[in-house]
C-alpha cells in the first residue's frame, strides 16, 4: 500500500519502487527504471544484455517536511553487435547530476520569486552554493528589441557593480521586462543600443532625467518620446510641498506640527475630500497668503488630468505656465520652466495610453529582492536574478 502511494509520488515514467526506509530525519526509496529494449548509441542495434549494475544516492524532492534520497539502481548494457557498453537512459537524473532533475526545476521555479537563496537553500536543507551554482547555469542573452513597439525605461537603486543605479528596460504593452543595464549614464546606454534593431519601436517611455531625453532624440527619432504622467505631476505636488515647508517654518511650533501631520490632506486634490476634510484645509489655507496660492497653484494644474483632448491641455498648460510664472514663488517659477522644456513629451501622454506604471511596479520588486538578500555584488547574478524572476512573463505573452 504504501509502496503504492510512493510510486504516485515520484510520478515518474517507467521509474519502479523496489523498497524505501524511513529514517528520522529523512527517507531513502529504492526504484531503478523498468528493464527495457535498448538502442545502441553506436551502431543503432537494439540490445537487451545487462552489463553491470550500480546504485546511485540521488537528492529528491521533500517527501512532507522530510529530506528524501532516491537510491537508484543503474543498469549498464553491452551490445552483442558491436560490443560497445553504455548506461541506460532515464529522465531522472541529467549527467553529472547529485539531484533529480525535477528536484532541480522545482529550485529554479523558486527562484522566480523575490525569495533569497538562503531561504530556499533552507527548504531543501541543502548548501546555499548549490543553489547558486544551479541558478549560474543559467544565463539570459541581451534583448534584440525585435517586434517591440513600446520601450520603456528607468533607473533603480540597484548598489552593484560599482553603480548606485541600474537601468531596467521594459515593453509596457506586452508588460515584459526586456533587459538589465549596470548603469544609466548616457554613454553607456548608447553603446547598448547604437547596434540594436530600433526600427520597430514607435514609443519611447521615460521619466524627467535628461540622459534618457537625449538618448531618445538621438537613437528613437521616429518614435513618440513621452514623458510619464507621475513624473510631471510630481513636479508640481513638490514645489506646492517645498512652498508648505517654508511657510511653517514661520508658524508657532503647535502650527508647525498640525502643518506637517495635515500634509496629505493639502495635497490630495481638494474636490475629493470630504466635508471635514475641506474645512481643515480651508483653516490652514487661511493661515497663509502663499500657501493658498500654491494650493491654488497646485489645484489648477491638477485639472490637466481631467483632459483627453491635447490642444485644451495646450491651452490650459499656457495658462497655468504664466500664472506659475508670476506667481512671485520660486518653486513654482522652476517647476514652470521644468515643464517647458519636458513640453513636448508631456503633452504625447496625453493622447497616448502609454506611462512608466509597469516598470515601476518591477522595480518595487526588485526592490524587495534585493532587500530579502541583503544586497547583490555581482551585477550579472544580480541581472540574470531579476530576468529569471520576470521570465514567466515573457512564457506567458509567447504562448498567448
Amino acid at each position: 500500500m504504501e509502496k503504492d502511494i510512493l510510486s504516485d509520488f515520484l510520478n515518474l515514467e517507467k521509474l519502479k519502487v523496489l523498497k524505501y526506509k524511513h529514517f528520522k530525519n529523512h527517507t531513502e526509496i529504492d526504484v531503478e527504471v523498468e528493464r527495457t529494449e535498448q538502442i545502441c548509441p553506436i551502431c543503432s542495434e537494439v540490445t537487451n544484455w545487462i552489463q553491470s549494475r550500480r546504485t546511485q544516492k540521488i537528492r529528491d524532492v521533500n517527501f512532507g517536511d522530510k529530506k528524501t534520497y532516491l537510491i537508484l539502481h543503474k543498469k549498464r548494457y553491452k551490445c552483442k553487435h558491436c560490443g560497445k557498453t553504455f548506461m541506460e537512459e532515464n529522465k531522472v537524473l541529467n549527467t553529472y547530476q547529485r539531484m533529480t532533475t525535477r528536484l532541480v526545476n522545482e529550485i529554479l521555479l523558486k527562484l522566480e520569486s523575490e525569495r533569497s537563496f538562503t531561504s530556499i537553500a533552507k527548504d531543501y536543507n541543502i548548501s546555499v552554493n548549490t543553489v547558486i551554482r544551479l541558478f549560474d547555469k543559467i544565463q539570459y542573452p541581451e534583448a534584440t528589441l525585435e517586434d517591440i513597439e513600446v520601450l520603456s525605461i528607468d533607473e533603480f537603486k540597484g548598489n552593484t557593480g560599482g553603480e548606485k543605479y541600474n537601468c531596467i528596460i521594459t515593453c509596457p504593452k506586452t508588460r515584459q521586462v526586456l533587459d538589465i543595464l549596470p548603469t544609466r549614464k548616457y554613454n553607456d546606454l548608447a553603446n547598448y543600443f547604437k547596434n540594436k534593431n530600433r526600427e520597430d519601436i514607435k514609443y519611447f517611455v521615460s521619466d524627467m532625467w535628461q540622459p534618457y531625453k537625449e538618448l531618445g532624440k538621438v537613437f528613437f527619432k521616429d518614435a513618440i518620446l513621452i514623458v510619464d504622467k507621475y513624473h510631471w505631476i510630481r513636479l508640481v505636488i513638490w514645489a506646492f510641498e517645498n512652498v508648505r515647508k517654508e511657510e511653517q517654518k514661520k508658524f508657532y511650533k503647535k502650527y508647525r506640527r498640525y502643518f506637517k501631520k495635515s500634509k496629505r490632506l493639502l495635497t490630495k486634490r481638494y474636490e475629493f475630500l470630504n466635508d471635514e476634510e475641506k474645512r481643515q484645509v480651508d483653516i490652514m489655507l487661511y493661515k497663509s497668503d502663499n500657501i493658498l496660492l500654491a494650493h491654488s497653484l497646485k489645484e489648477e494644474f491638477l485639472e490637466l488630468l481631467d483632459i483627453e483632448n491635447i490642444a485644451e491641455a495646450i491651452k490650459l498648460m499656457k495658462k497655468w505656465i504664466l500664472s506659475a510664472q508670476e506667481s512671485g514663488l520660486k518653486a513654482f517659477e522652476k517647476c514652470a520652466n521644468t515643464i517647458i522644456k519636458w513640453s513636448k513629451g508631456i503633452l504625447n501622454s496625453f493622447e497616448e495610453p502609454y506611462t512608466n506604471g509597469f516598470t515601476e511596479g518591477c522595480n518595487n520588486k526588485i526592490k524587495v529582492l534585493k532587500r530579502n538578500a541583503y544586497g547583490y555584488r555581482n551585477f550579472k547574478r544580480f541581472r540574470n536574478r531579476i530576468l529569471h524572476m520576470f521570465a514567466y512573463k515573457t512564457r506567458l505573452t509567447n504562448n498567448n
